[in-house]
């Protein structure tokens, strides 16, 4: 079953509620969209169908500023973002069905799902980060997103890519994140999944989160970009079997 949803945060975050029955009590898994997505899009929709089907609910989530939640695109940072998934995850604590919580993320929702993780530690049974986009920091440094170039020293105000405006605050942000830093204190069980021709981040970035993790592996996907469209139903398999095994520890 799947039940729309609204969570309180800075604004109205709008969310998906996918689980296999109405009195469910047990884990949840939280999906977390990329860069300029949306808790709709692919593969987060078909990871959240393949766990209902095996008996397991999840959450998916528009970040502020992107599809139907409250808030301006300009304004989303990787730390606004990171506000808005502690406030899902305060929201399965209070909801009270929930025993367990995994973690799920695909490009900058892969980067705020190991950074969440990071910080809540144990409380995170897993994490799977899809194609997580680390680069984001170097590419605020060199002053490129997207192949828009600006003056890293001296970011634009807004800049526009793809009928969105990137607020300068979003590049001020990403220059200083300690992406790695923070995520590497998760100690809990990561897979990393990525494919070798994702030209919007290469896999170089999965094979450095897999050396700073304690308890990862990583999955490279020959020939798989960054929407991991080519191979999903084994992406899909392998995320959900991943999960499962780990929840049930």
């Amino acid at each position: 079953m799947l039940e729309k949803i609204k969570i309180q945060g800075k604004g109205i975050l709008y969310a998906l509620l996918q689980k296999p029955r109405a009195n469910y009590q047990g884990p949840v898994v939280v999906l977390m969209h990329g860069f300029m997505a949306n808790k709709k899009l692919e593969p987060l929709k078909s990871i959240a169908r393949e766990l209902e089907v095996r008996g397991i609910a999840s959450l998916r989530f528009d970040f502020d500023g992107h599809g139907e939640s409250e808030g301006r695109f300009r304004d989303m940072t990787v730390l606004t973002e990171l506000d808005d998934a502690r406030v899902v995850i305060e929201y399965i604590r209070q909801a009270g069905c929930y025993n367990s919580i995994a973690l799920v993320g695909h490009s900058q929702g892969g980067v705020v799902a190991g950074m969440l993780a990071g910080e809540l530690g144990d409380e995170i049974k897993a994490l799977v980060q899809l194609a997580p986009a680390a680069v984001l920091k170097d590419d605020a440094l060199q002053g490129v997103l997207m192949g828009k170039h600006y003056d890293p020293a001296n970011p634009p105000e807004t800049l526009n890519v793809f009928f969105h405006r990137v607020g300068k605050g979003y590049f001020l942000v990403a220059q200083s994140l300690p992406i790695y830093e923070q995520s590497s204190r998760y100690l809990g069980p990561v897979l990393l999944i990525h494919g070798t021709k994702d030209k919007i981040v290469p896999h170089s970035y999965s094979e450095k989160y897999d050396q700073v993790y304690a308890n990862s592996e990583l999955q490279l996907y020959e020939g798989e970009n960054h929407l991991l469209s080519k191979c999903r139903k084994a992406i899909v398999k392998q995320t959900v079997d991943f999960i499962l095994k780990n929840l049930a520890k």
